[in-house]
């Protein structure tokens, strides 16, 4: 499969080091550790999302809300594992200029597909089939980017979101709606301090 064992620096958990492009990323997300401010994941989180879709082998994913990028980085390290590529979404052209900015600089632009828009609008219109899919973007419409993606998710697929260890503005909502799915098993990891839910299609 696509496991990779995980080492530790100064800065937290990293995967292990086996070609230029890790090396790459890692001096990038070591060297901005201490940058990832206006809505970004923490290091924890991203390292997360990392693992589920290296240990699921998925190479089909979704971002809904880059910010300046860090989740997406992660992201696109593990699909330069599986050999994927990631759709990432951003309404703000600031953000999306500087995220796309540093995808170049940490070496994984080619894995991704930046898109600046209206995720409302544009995640019902997305075409094909996906695997994997990150929400963290306005928190009360979680569960209608949900309801959106759901037709497009494989068998096996996992839909995570961000910040459901509160149910409030929202999340309450979502979390209600997919814990209540049959088709879907829905947890969340508690190592995250802010809570990511993991719905896997069944």
């Amino acid at each position: 499969m696509f496991g990779v064992l995980t080492v530790f620096s100064a800065y937290g958990q990293y995967p292990e080091i086996e070609n230029t492009l890790d090396k790459k990323v890692k001096s990038f997300l070591e060297k901005n550790a201490s940058e990832w401010r206006d809505m970004n994941v923490p290091l924890t989180d991203g390292k997360i999302l990392y693992d589920i879709i290296v240990e699921n082998g998925y190479t089909s994913a979704v971002e809904i809300g880059t910010s300046t990028g860090h989740s997406a980085i992660w992201i696109a390290w593990a699909l330069s594992k599986t050999g994927g590529k990631l759709i990432t979404i951003e309404i703000d052209k600031t953000r999306y200029l500087q995220a796309k900015a540093n995808f170049r600089k940490a070496g994984v632009l080619k894995y991704i597909d930046v898109r600046l828009a209206d995720a409302h609008e544009l995640v019902p219109e997305l075409k094909g089939e996906f695997d994997f899919v990150f929400c963290d973007a306005d928190k009360y419409w979680y569960k209608n980017y949900f309801i959106a993606m759901d037709p497009k998710l494989k068998k096996g697929a996992c839909f995570t979101a961000h910040n459901t260890s509160t149910r409030l503005n929202g999340i309450g909502e979502f979390l209600r709606y997919v814990e209540n799915l049959e088709t879907y098993d829905t947890t969340i990891d508690q190592t995250s301090r802010a809570g990511i839910s993991k719905s896997f299609k069944k």
